[in-house]
């Protein structure tokens, strides 16, 4: 098992491969892999999706995926 935390200024659900998988900012178990990231349809969100391979990361160390807000 594998550990990511997906960080925004706001909390959003979690996208991992098309589905729902928790919310950002928070630690979320995952398999390991290559797994594609995203934060859903509404895209005031950059970039677009993530795609990361995720191995040897821990609880206290996960994997974080960072996306920002689009600038208009």
């Amino acid at each position: 098992m594998e550990f990511v935390k997906v960080t925004f200024p706001t909390s959003r659900y979690v996208y991992i491969d098309g589905e729902q998988a928790g919310r950002t900012n928070e630690v979320l178990r995952i398999e390991a892999g290559t797994h594609v990231f995203a934060l859903g349809s509404l895209a005031n969100y950059e970039p677009a999706s993530q795609e990361l391979e995720v191995a040897e990361t821990t609880v206290l160390a996960p994997l974080v995926v960072e996306f920002a807000r689009k600038e208009k």
